[in-house]
């Protein structure tokens, strides 16, 4: 980071949902979901890691009264980190936006699969071999092993109170 980058970066706060974005991100990196779990630790792997814990996150948040600018501040969030890692790939300035709109309708995919998935076990592995292993399921140990984890996740995040979430206090789910 150059000199001018910090100034800039010291003389404005940090948006609401920073904290919170690099919560989920930790989540999503932890290295058990791609170990015992079997997610693929590839480009597309961290992103349907990162999509699966942020649906569940933004799932909590729509039962709150006056979350709805965490939310979009959350989505917004996510939306800038797509179009850097994209930048940072190599991807061109004209092929970029696309990109990010197609990853932010995988986003809206998943949190549909998800919310429908969310009280069966069965139709969660279903979306979650769609979404989360692109339709190549991994072993049923591996399989059973992510379903009770997202299943730990979604309990987790249900019982924080919403200024703990906002905060990126999410805790572990170790």
């Amino acid at each position: 980071m150059s000199f001018i980058d910090r100034l800039r970066s010291a003389a404005r706060p940090a948006p609401a949902a920073d904290d919170l974005y690099r919560a989920v991100v930790a989540l999503a990196r932890d290295a058990d979901w791609y170990r015992a779990g079997e997610v693929p630790d590839s480009i597309d792997g961290r992103f349907d890691m990162v999509a699966l814990v942020l649906a569940h996150v933004l799932l909590r948040l729509e039962g709150e009264t006056g979350a709805g600018q965490l939310s979009a501040d959350l989505t917004e969030r996510f939306i800038a980190d797509m179009d850097g890692s994209l930048r940072q790939l190599g991807v061109g300035d004209q092929v970029v936006g696309k990109r990010v709109g197609e990853m932010v309708g995988m986003l809206g995919g998943r949190l549909g699969a998800y919310r429908d998935a969310a009280e069966e076990p069965v139709a969660l592995a279903a979306a979650l071999t769609r979404n989360l292993w692109r339709g190549t399921p991994p072993g049923p140990d591996a399989a059973g092993w992510v379903v009770a984890r997202v299943q730990r996740l979604a309990a987790m995040l249900a019982g924080l109170p919403l200024d703990a979430v906002a905060s990126g206090r999410l805790g572990s789910l170790s």
